[in-house]
């Protein structure tokens, strides 16, 4: 019989035997070898598994049925040469003699292979039950050196070409709106399974954490000097200068009154009257010139002042601190806790509609870019070389970081399942092929013992 192919044959159908095991157990964590019934449950018998076994039975009883053929033919042939039929029976009873040898031989050979021979516990037989464990070890050890090596998956990484391939798919508008749905649901489900507690809680500590951190005087200042060289703050000015002067003349009677009512009582009625007309007039032509005149000097004091407050927030001790306790206080207020918590309300609410609208903003801006980046990735060789590179270093890091793990999975998981299943099922799916070795070493051997009685007659032995 032929060692070495029995041997691929049999780790080729451990490997498939522990393939779904393999798949289904792996994680990133460690394997965990499988529970007794997991262990039965793997190897018990399927209908296919009981039409290979027919299969196997099949032919063991045709490799049988040869032997016993060679047999008799051996005993007719004994038979004849003993009456003087010729030297042509001499030839055939060498050849069958020789058929008989090869046929049992590998018969024992085949046997060894899954229980005892006549069930006599001879040495190195029964091989599969008894050299479970280490066939786990052997094939954990070999998927580790000739497939999760760094070297064989960059090779065959490069070999795919993920970035042109990917690309080339992404490009096509059915899979951009594919990926974009996918990706809708993903965000969606992400959303509805946080706490809004919880990320409130979170959000509010980060801005309030970030906050307390960084001083915002400094800050404040600069963009406050930069504002103002700019001149961006005229146009508030303006804007202040014209609703006051509008509201004062929507509401003149408004504002004697309460210039009256704040006399001292012992003044006459009239010249409180006088006084707050007089007061009214001059508001509202202070107003007036403050809006059509650019260069009033109430405008340049301003200036000056916000010019000054700019410098002091920058480089004032004693400002930057009052703008610090300031700080602490607005943040310290239930209301602005309040309203940074409900800030993540209104977002999530904000992007769960727009990812279940096709037609949203959101959605299509994603669906425009998934079909730039899929045409970019299938024209453009430096984004497809980054993106392999990309693929190959997060593949080589999970095979280098997680190997051991995976190679345990496999010598765990073979060395829980039951001996006798594991035997049962793997003679189911390579008993068929190892009879054809028992037919083969029959016909070999008949041939061979006619070669070699051949030439011993031809020498004259």
């Amino acid at each position: 019989m032929d060692g070495t192919e029995a041997d691929e044959k049999l780790k080729a159908a451990s490997a498939s035997a522990s393939a779904s095991a393999t798949a289904a157990k792996a994680n990133a964590s460690g394997p965990r070898p499988p529970g007794k019934a997991a262990a039965r449950a793997m190897t018990v018998f399927s209908a296919a598994d009981e039409e290979r076994s027919r299969g196997v039975r099949r032919m063991k009883i045709t490799a049988t049925g040869l032997l016993l053929f060679v047999a008799v033919v051996y005993v007719l042939a004994e038979w004849a040469s003993h009456q003087g039929a010729g030297a042509w029976a001499g030839y055939v009873a060498a050849a069958a003699e020789a058929g008989m040898v090869g046929a049992l031989a590998d018969w024992f050979a085949v046997t060894a292979l899954f229980r005892h021979p006549l069930g006599l516990p001879i040495p190195h037989t029964a091989i599969i039950p008894t050299k479970k464990d280490q066939l786990g070890v052997s094939l954990g050890e070999f998927v580790g050196e000739n497939f999760l090596s760094e070297d064989v998956v960059r090779q065959r990484l490069r070999a795919v070409g993920i970035g042109s391939r990917l690309g080339a798919w992404l490009a096509e508008p059915g899979n951009a709106d594919r990926v974009t749905a996918e990706l809708a649901t993903a965000l969606r489900g992400a959303l509805t399974v946080l706490r809004d507690s919880d990320v409130q809680a979170v959000v509010g500590e980060a801005i309030t954490r970030r906050a307390d951190a960084q001083e915002i005087g400094p800050g404040m200042g600069k963009m406050l000097e930069r504002i103002v060289a700019d001149g961006g703050h005229r146009r508030a000015v303006d804007l202040v200068v014209s609703r006051a002067h509008d509201w004062l003349v929507l509401h003149a009677d408004s504002v004697m009154d309460a210039v009256q009512g704040g006399a001292p009582g012992w003044t006459p009625r009239f010249v409180d009257k006088k006084v707050g007309e007089r007061v009214y007039k001059e508001l509202l032509r202070f107003c007036a010139e403050m809006r059509d005149m650019p260069s009033h000097p109430a405008r340049g004091a301003l200036d000056r002042f916000l010019t000054d407050f700019a410098s002091d927030l920058q480089s004032d001790g004693d400002t930057r601190a009052r703008v610090e306790r300031l700080k602490g206080e607005v943040l310290g207020r239930g209301e602005v806790q309040d309203l940074i918590a409900s800030a993540w309300t209104a977002v999530r609410s904000m992007i769960v509609a727009a990812a279940e609208d096709e037609r949203s903003e959101l959605r299509l801006r994603v669906r425009a870019s998934l079909l730039s980046l899929g045409a970019r990735m299938a024209e453009e060789p430096k984004v497809q070389e980054k993106v392999d590179s990309w693929v190959e270093g997060a593949a080589v890091h999970v095979v280098t970081t997680y190997q051991r793990q995976i190679t345990s999975l496999i010598t765990d998981t073979v060395a829980g399942w039951d001996a006798e299943h594991t035997t049962r099922k793997i003679e189911a799916h390579i008993g068929r092929d190892l009879q054809f070795i028992r037919i083969n070493g029959t016909v070999v051997g008949s041939l061979a013992g006619l070669v070699i009685y051949t030439v011993s007659r031809g020498f004259g032995a």
